[in-house]
């Protein structure tokens, strides 16, 4: 996208290490957004032999990024930027996201390479001295399955852990990854000063040295007291022993607040303001509820993976945690937090369905979900090409017929009796009637009704999708852009630099009150009431079918 801002004011920066790739997104102070610009890893940077954005093995379930491939992705991007006529030297403030649960291992040197960095040389001049680990453990790992039993142990069970953190011992939490690493790999360990979030190691960056863990991110690493937003000494001494303190360095900081000015070599480089403010940077999920969500929402998430937000409000009472949900701190509210449902197999799933029964092509998909009705005949298809995180660690494919008659009966069925017109109904029926059955147990008592639901994420392009969303949750569908999480670290790059402004003082909502008034997102679909009947329905038929799912997973 070229940059259309002709005039002088301030402009922010924000940046989102996803999976697959990093994108830009360039907001001016009134929240316009006035470019964008992307780099995709397996496409732009195929020499590290990627898929998706990560390499699987050597062992099994591990699954890595190489940190050497983000260092040259965020050189393309400015240079992208550049070319496309962004004037740098107006940008007054950075954030940004990572995706979450990632890690990144510095090595003990790491600091002073950060401190003088040669502006005549691209950033990967850090790598490999830099690290002590070349690839990054990320979210689709699941090879701690050991660690994250000794865990829950040491704290008393999943409860107690989910208590205490927000969450009950996942494989991908960064916690059992560090755990793993020390295990397995002491050597490696022992040669780690610091482990940043793939959220902290991109301001690190910026800054010329390793900035703190933001709250919100800290939240997926169990790891941190979520209530207290404080590193726990039970679960650093269990995950990594006593020195795991000083490796995270201090405890989790807010997010909007000011970590410090960009260091010169952004300055020598690319022209960057030398008074441009470095803000800390969250995850993907926290950017995307700071960039689309309003009390009363739901965001859906149709990434790589598909994942459910729901913002909590400050209350007298702790939000309760669940065993098959996540709760979070709230990046820029301290005593606010953020419910989600997180599914490994998203986008992943999605597009395996489409080409092996579309013939690879999504307007071959839409038709065969327009082709067939809500309810899908009676068909029910789970498709878990990975262990999947909910429920836990079910894998493979599964068929039933279903009816919905009361009792609910059900019948596993092989695969070649469904129909090839019902796989792409089927799985996007199955992945949202997951969600659907959830949100009642993770929503606080007497909180109202959800009013709309705000959909991003590749998938989210899709009408067929989105309407298909709106029958099985029964509510509008709204879409605010493809960028939610890039627009959401620049306004919290926005919200530091207007916090400095005014003295430290002010909340992200009193910022975003200020924008030009406005509705800035957009209506796409509406419930079909009779689709939207037949999925209420269908709610009880789905959890039985999942709950055979996970018998047969358990016995194999």
């Amino acid at each position: 996208m070229t940059f259309v801002d002709s005039g002088d004011s301030p402009l922010f920066l924000g940046l989102d290490l996803s999976t697959q790739g990093l994108k830009a997104v360039l907001i001016s102070e009134d929240s316009n957004v006035v470019h964008e610009s992307a780099v995709h890893f397996d496409r732009d940077l195929p020499q590290y032999g990627t898929t998706n954005g990560a390499v699987r093995g050597p062992g099994i379930g591990e699954v890595t990024s190489p940190v050497r491939m983000w260092l040259e992705a965020l050189d393309l991007l400015m240079e992208r930027m550049k070319t496309a006529g962004v004037n740098f030297s107006r940008i007054l403030g950075i954030s940004g996201d990572g995706q979450q649960h990632g890690s990144v291992y510095w090595s003990l040197g790491a600091e002073t390479m950060l401190a003088s960095l040669d502006p005549a040389r691209p950033l990967d001049q850090l790598s490999p001295d830099a690290f002590s680990l070349p690839n990054a453990p990320i979210w689709q790992d699941s090879s701690t399955t050991r660690e994250c039993r000794e865990l829950e142990a040491a704290v008393g069970g999943p409860q107690a852990l989910a208590d205490l953190t927000g969450s009950r011992a996942y494989e991908r939490f960064t916690g059992t990854q560090i755990a793993k690493i020390r295990r397995l790999n002491p050597e490696v360990y022992r040669a780690t000063s610091r482990i940043s979030l793939v959220s902290s190691f991109m301001p690190s960056l910026f800054l010329g040295q390793i900035a703190p863990i933001e709250v919100s991110d800290a939240s997926g690493m169990n790891l941190m007291n979520v209530l207290t937003c404080k590193w726990d000494d039970t679960l650093l001494i269990a995950s990594g022993g006593h020195e795991l303190r000083d490796k995270l360095g201090p405890e989790p900081v807010p997010g909007g607040t000011m970590l410090g000015k960009i260091s010169s070599w952004w300055v020598q480089r690319y022209g960057f303001n030398p008074e441009c403010l470095i803000a800390p940077f969250t995850g993907d999920n926290p950017a995307t509820v700071v960039a689309l969500s309003t009390p009363g929402d739901a965001i859906l998430s149709l990434g790589t993976s598909t994942t459910l937000l729901l913002s909590i409000p400050p209350a007298e009472t702790a939000p309760k945690c669940f065993t098959t949900s996540h709760l979070l701190s709230h990046p820029t509210t301290l005593d606010a937090h953020i419910a989600m449902l997180c599914y490994k197999n998203g986008a992943l799933a999605r597009d395996q369905v489409r080409d092996r029964y579309a013939g690879g092509q999504w307007t071959q998909f839409s038709r065969f979900v327009e082709q067939t009705p809500a309810g899908n005949d009676g068909y029910m298809g789970f498709y878990f090409p990975l262990p999947e995180i909910i429920p836990p660690n079910v894998q493979g494919s599964f068929f039933f017929h279903t009816t919905a008659k009361s009792p609910v009966q059900v019948r596993p069925v092989p695969e070649e009796e469904v129909p090839a017109s019902a796989h792409p109904r089927a799985i996007l029926e199955s992945q949202f009637l997951s969600i659907r059955s959830r949100i009642a147990a993770i929503m606080p008592e007497d909180t109202p009704p959800l009013q709309r639901l705000v959909v991003c994420g590749g998938s989210s392009a899709n009408q067929v999708i989105r309407q298909l969303a709106s029958d099985v949750f029964g509510m509008r569908v709204f879409i605010a852009g493809q960028q939610g999480a890039a627009e959401g670290g620049a306004q919290l790059a926005r919200y530091a630099w207007w916090r400095a402004q005014n003295d430290g003082l002010g909340t992200f909502e009193e910022m975003r009150a200020m924008d030009a008034a406005g509705e800035r997102m957009k209506c796409v679909a509406e419930p079909n009431e009779k689709s939207a009947t037949v999925y209420a329905g269908l709610v009880d038929a789905y959890r039985e079918c999942e709950a055979r799912v996970v018998k047969m997973c358990e016995s194999l």
